[in-house]
């Protein structure tokens, strides 16, 4: 099962960066050309929060199967100073969670607004903060914090 989800969540996490750089880009070429919101938008917008939120519940199950988590809690106060199972432990998880936080907000917030241009400045900004926080948690390969291959 644990292998089931490490795959699960590895592929799910480039249908949230694919969705997140078309979400943005369809929010700033809106926002930058005065566009109409249309149901294309929304339903990106939509599909971007619901994207994220599968991936949290992967990312979720994942942290209760998982060895590293496990071993990171039961030793913690020797764990802690190993920044590979901090970084898994707590980092990622916190700033992955933070980021879907934002997406959901955002999405919320753009649905509210009542012009166009609120939509697409209220996503662009939300969608681009989350982004750059999940740039920052997801383990590259190339990641001096703590790093796994593209796919698992």
């Amino acid at each position: 099962m644990y292998q089931s989800l490490t795959f699960l969540h590895s592929a799910i996490r480039w249908l949230v960066l694919i969705s997140l750089l078309i979400a943005i880009y369809r929010a700033a070429k809106g926002y930058f050309t005065q566009a109409v919101f249309t149901k294309s938008d929304n339903a990106i917008r939509h599909w971007t929060a619901t994207i994220a939120h599968i991936q949290l519940l992967a990312g979720m199950a994942l942290y209760v199967q998982s060895p590293v988590i496990s071993y990171f809690w039961k030793h913690f106060s020797t764990a802690k100073t190993t920044f590979d199972l901090l970084f898994f432990g707590l980092i990622h998880s916190l700033l992955m969670l933070s980021a879907i936080v934002i997406i959901t907000i955002g999405s919320a917030m753009t649905k509210r607004k009542s012009t166009d241009q609120e939509r697409f400045k209220t996503m662009l900004i939300c969608y681009a903060i989350a982004l750059l926080i999940i740039f920052l948690a997801i383990p590259w390969p190339f990641s001096p914090f703590a790093n796994r291959p593209y796919f698992r």
